[in-house]
């Protein structure tokens, strides 16, 4: 375990984590992560959908929560260190510049080489804790899941989010972001632990007095009840040990920027994460 983590546990039930998709919405995962620190649980094995699948590989690389909360706001908390970043990363060409215009252009490749820390490693294989990385096959019409070779384009294409980003090709398939198949990937953690915990980031439309949605809006939000769906279908067959689901509903994908409004407003989940495990711990000690 990297250095500053809680000492791991060395005896009772194993855990296993499933970090769900969720755009911006997923920074609040961070909370869990310090929260499994604080308790001194390692994960023996991780699943992750989206920014699920970039924050379970930040952990199954030996990150520990508060290094991941440090890197992340030392980027999403500085615009300037924000827009060095976004420019590193500009078309070099002018084909690029003009179908970089497009929403769907932007290129989630590019981006994350941009952003994401360097202990995250090349390779699966190179990981810490194995990992499950779901994406959407998009003419092939199923859910794809990558736990060896190539990490950096797995987790690509499980974040390649309709419209913001390009499918991504790998292998000569075409994939989209893994939510439109398995937004929190739980049932992927059947038998690989004693105790599954599953995040929910995908949040859930909200009405806000005296405002319509726009265009976006409900096309979000469209996406966001169609995987809601899909989750209450796979917990009435398979339900984790531990649900959690921070109040993120107010954020939009891309509101990263707001981390630090973000960040405060789901602070409660810590807590809330760590009665979970305790409830659960004695309910199945007293079995």
């Amino acid at each position: 375990m990297t250095a500053g983590a809680a000492s791991a546990r060395t005896d009772g039930p194993t855990f296993a984590v499933a970090f769900g998709g969720g755009g911006a919405r997923g920074l609040a995962h961070i909370h869990v992560i310090e929260a499994l620190d604080e308790l001194g649980i390692r994960p023996v094995a991780i699943a992750g959908t989206s920014i699920g699948a970039i924050m379970g590989a930040a952990l199954a690389s030996g990150m520990t929560g508060k290094q991941i909360n440090a890197y992340s706001r030392s980027i999403l908390s500085r615009r300037a260190e924000l827009v060095a970043r976004m420019w590193s990363i500009r078309p070099g060409k002018l084909s690029q510049i003009v179908g970089g215009i497009k929403v769907t252009q932007f290129n989630i490749e590019r981006i994350l080489h941009a952003f994401l820390p360097h202990q995250v490693p090349k390779t699966f294989e190179e990981l810490a804790i194995p990992l499950q990385v779901t994406a959407t096959d998009y003419f092939g019409h199923h859910m794809e899941v990558f736990s060896q070779g190539e990490l950096r384009p797995a987790l690509a294409a499980s974040a390649a989010v309709p419209p913001v980003f390009a499918p991504v090709l790998l292998d000569e398939r075409t994939y989209i972001d893994g939510g439109m198949y398995n937004p929190v990937p739980f049932d992927l953690l059947r038998g690989k632990a004693d105790i599954v915990i599953a995040v929910d980031v995908v949040g859930a439309p909200e009405e806000v007095e005296g405002r319509k949605p726009t265009s976006v809006d409900l096309m979000f939000g469209a996406t966001q009840l169609l995987m809601q769906s899909i989750i209450a279908h796979k917990l009435e067959q398979c339900p984790p040990d531990v649900l959690l689901r921070p109040s993120v509903s107010k954020y939009r994908v891309l509101d990263f920027l707001k981390i630090d409004q973000l960040m405060a407003e789901t602070a409660p989940i810590k807590d809330e994460t760590k009665r979970a495990v305790e409830a659960v711990l004695k309910a199945k000690a007293a079995t």
